[in-house]
């Protein structure tokens, strides 16, 4: 060890203090360079704009290690994760048995020769016909959420042999061009357009639009059953069970997105299961991959998936359904089951949203409403300008939260479904801190502005 230097320990690595200086040094290299030079290649080499976002949102660090329900930093400071990668962290990060089973498959075989049957593919496509529900049987293993719409829309417009889409306003299905054509919020289209044809949109939760908006050519209709980036949007009741039966009574094909409510996020297995509903195709990822790998699938009828039989390879992908993905979800799912996440998710879903009520009465002029289902939580904000507050003052705290992508004005809370009491506790009281520091700031500008 290097003389007057004293050894210490940091997530994976080794650092040193220099005697009377308190800036770490991770394998001799001082922390704040490290961010220095991070910052540098994203300003140069990745993505400017985000890089100066991310610096005014005041997440100005380097995320280093996750475990749990925690990440750290390369400082070394603890965050509650309540963004959980937008859904992906359902299990928390790096669950120990999903770890386990990707580092098996990694000393054995990580990526598919394509040629021969894959194992872990057919084991996990079997499984998730297990916990699908109704009439769903095959699954297409894709490498991510946008992947597997893009997929499904293919399969759609294959299996009925018409080309329209219906889709609702403020949905976000993904940004690749097909996803993106089914998604509701202009400022992330209009720059691509044109996009694909035959997409009509129409307001989410209006049965009649969808009605209006039907002709003899349309395929499907694509929704999400609660909207993610529109803001945690749930449907009014009887809305997707009137769906279903306008599909069946036309012979509409029903895809239902769950891509972030899928898998025990908002209490249930699939947020359709409240509404005593089964799609024709059904979306999956984000969570799929137990926190570990990225993954995705679209999943579907025998009735659909005869569109395939004539020719096997008319949608296939180069790393979708790898053994190492594969892997991680058969676990992912596994853990899912033994530890019954769904209803974890339920019963700390009703204890923080019944906190999070308590704050709206206090700070009625902050927040507006709060809505969700399970550990999908959205607070919606009076005025998007407090969510720019709030942000970074939460991740002062020791809370990672998060805006909606397609609704700056609402605030979501989905933490992994493994999160305990005494933490969503602190989660409430930091964010109380945060309101209180919000209300004075705001206050006091207010009063400047009036002078």
């Amino acid at each position: 060890m290097p003389s007057g230097k004293k050894e210490g320990h940091f997530p994976g690595n080794s650092y040193y203090y220099v005697e009377g200086d308190e800036a770490p040094m991770i394998q001799s290299v001082p922390v704040e360079t490290l961010i220095e030079e991070t910052i540098a290649a994203y300003k140069q080499h990745h993505n400017p704009s985000l890089a100066r976002l991310m610096k005014l949102s005041g997440f100005d660090t380097l995320e280093w290690e996750g475990s749990g329900t925690l990440v750290r930093d390369i400082r070394g400071k603890e965050y509650l994760d309540c963004i959980g990668g937008y859904g992906v962290f359902a299990l928390g990060h790096r669950h120990p048995k999903v770890v386990e089973a990707v580092k098996d498959q990694l000393d054995k075989m990580p990526m598919s020769a394509k040629v021969f049957f894959n194992k872990p593919l057919g084991d996990l496509c079997k499984k998730i016909s297990e916990i699908v529900p109704g009439k769903l049987q095959y699954s297409f293993i894709a490498n991510s959420g946008t992947e597997a719409v893009e997929g499904a829309i293919k399969l759609a417009r294959l299996s009925s042999g018409k080309g329209q889409v219906i889709h609702a306003e403020n949905a976000f299905h993904g940004k690749t061009l097909g996803s993106l054509s089914a998604s509701g919020r202009p400022q992330y289209k209009t720059p691509f357009e044109p996009l694909l044809p035959l997409f009509i949109q129409v307001p989410f939760g209006d049965i009649e639009a969808i009605k209006a908006a039907t002709t003899e050519q349309t395929a499907a209709i694509i929704l999400e059953p609660i909207q993610g980036e529109g803001g945690i949007q749930v449907p009014p009741a009887g809305y997707l069970k009137a769906v279903r039966e306008w599909c069946d009574a036309k012979k509409i094909l029903l895809v239902l997105d769950e891509v972030q409510t899928g898998l025990g996020r908002t209490g249930r297995w699939f947020a359709s299961d409240y509404f005593g509903v089964v799609p024709d195709i059904l979306i999956l990822a984000k969570a799929l991959g137990g926190g570990v790998m990225p993954i995705g699938a679209f999943v579907g009828t025998e009735e659909v998936w005869k569109a395939f039989k004539e020719n096997p390879l008319i949608h296939t992908s180069t790393f979708g359904g790898n053994p190492l993905a594969c892997r991680a979800a058969l676990a992912a799912i596994e853990v899912m089951q033994l530890e019954n996440l769904p209803a974890m998710a339920e019963k700390s879903g009703r204890f923080l949203t019944g906190k999070l009520n308590e704050l709206q009465q206090k700070f009625p002029d902050i927040i507006r409403e709060i809505r969700g289902l399970g550990l999908m939580i959205g607070v919606e904000l009076t005025d998007a300008k407090f969510g720019g507050y709030l942000i970074p003052e939460m991740c002062k705290q020791g809370v990672l939260v998060a805006y909606t992508l397609n609704q700056p004005k609402v605030l979501r809370f989905e933490p992994p479904l493994i999160i305990r009491q005494e933490e969503l506790e602190r989660v409430a009281k930091a964010f109380q801190n945060a309101l209180e520091k919000a209300k004075s700031f705001f206050a006091k500008e207010h009063s400047h502005s009036v002078r």
